[in-house]
């Protein structure tokens, strides 16, 4: 009875044995690919900007191992714990292939990058600021205007309305205003911000074209030029009048509001206030509101100072003022 113990017990050490010899090969793993993640700042570079490439993982210990880099295909750098390699982006239009090499006990595991810089333009207007004919310029943004900015990607072989917009104004996402062809955004700026930050991603739908851009915008203060009517050749728009002009005869002064709100110049809601030698004229007699017809008595010199006030009633922090000296 005893030896039957005995060798129970025995078989009993024995299999104890081989389990334990077998343990430690059952709970080991190799590490994925997937395991270890890229990082790239900035994550649409342009041409020529410095571009990092970082490396991490939380299944091993990237200080410990040995990495190496390499741009388009030549071996240029590797060292131990190596998790960073910086390079410049190419030329717009090219593209650089980066490979990390990381070099594990269960073997290597790859890592790809291309950089492929490319470029995009931000376009803005107000699109109810009033500018005079055969302005060069664009209309400016006042306070309370309503602006308009265009992306313009210039991606090839793809059209811009064919691609993904995600718009942010003041690092806020603009769900509304992001989507499919979405290549404008149109909002109203803030009275009390003194400027707004628009951006936008780009990206194709097959996710190989992305590009990024942004800018600041600011409110501008209208401002008033004042220009000489001819009655044959018209607003003589090539020369603004300037302090001290003469004034020989009978003229008519033409004054031109730019960027004032809304771009209508006969909407009820502008107040045209003109002045000579502080008291206001009544100019309701034109059926221009920015013309004063100037008329000189025979043989009289002297010096007038002539001054527009504009206001609106609709924004009342939009004001413009213009004043000149006229001689006759």
């Amino acid at each position: 009875m005893k030896l039957k113990v005995l060798s129970y017990l025995g078989i009993g050490l024995a299999i104890l044995v081989i389990i334990v010899s077998i343990s430690p090969f059952q709970t080991r793993a190799a590490v994925s690919p997937s395991a270890i993640s890229v990082d790239i700042m900035p994550l649409n570079p342009a041409a020529g900007e410095s571009t990092t490439i970082a490396l991490g993982s939380f299944a091993t210990n990237l200080d410990s191992v040995s990495i190496s880099w390499y741009v388009n295909g030549k071996k240029v750098s590797a060292g131990i714990g190596m998790k960073t390699f910086s390079v410049n982006a190419p030329a717009t239009g090219s593209s650089t292939t980066v490979r990390a090499v990381v070099s594990l006990v269960d073997g290597d595991i790859e890592k790809k990058v291309v950089i492929s810089p490319n470029v995009m333009v931000l376009l803005y207007q107000a699109t109810d600021s009033y500018v005079p004919p055969f302005y060069r310029g664009k209309a400016l943004p006042t306070v309370g205007s309503d602006i308009k900015v265009v992306a313009m990607p210039e991606a090839k072989n793809i059209s811009p309305q064919n691609m993904l917009y995600a718009w942010k104004r003041n690092y806020t996402n603009d769900a509304t205003g992001s989507g499919y062809g979405k290549n404008s955004l149109t909002y109203t700026n803030d009275y009390l911000s003194n400027s707004d930050n628009v951006s936008v991603t780009v990206s194709s739908i097959d996710g190989k074209y992305s590009s990024e851009a942004s800018l600041d915008i600011g409110p501008t203060q209208p401002k008033i030029s004042f220009y000489k009517n001819d009655t044959l050749l018209g607003t003589l728009w090539e020369q603004a009048l300037t302090d001290g002009h003469m004034v020989k005869g009978d003229e008519v002064m033409v004054a031109e509001p730019y960027f004032i709100s809304p771009k209508e110049l006969w909407n009820p809601s502008l107040v045209w206030n003109w002045y000579i030698n502080d008291s206001l004229t009544d100019n309701t007699s034109s059926i221009h509101k920015n013309w004063l017809p100037i008329k000189i008595e025979g043989g009289s010199t002297g010096t007038s100072a002539l001054r527009l006030d504009i206001s609106s009633n609709d924004q009342i922090l939009e004001t413009a003022s213009k004043q000149i000296n006229v001689t006759f």
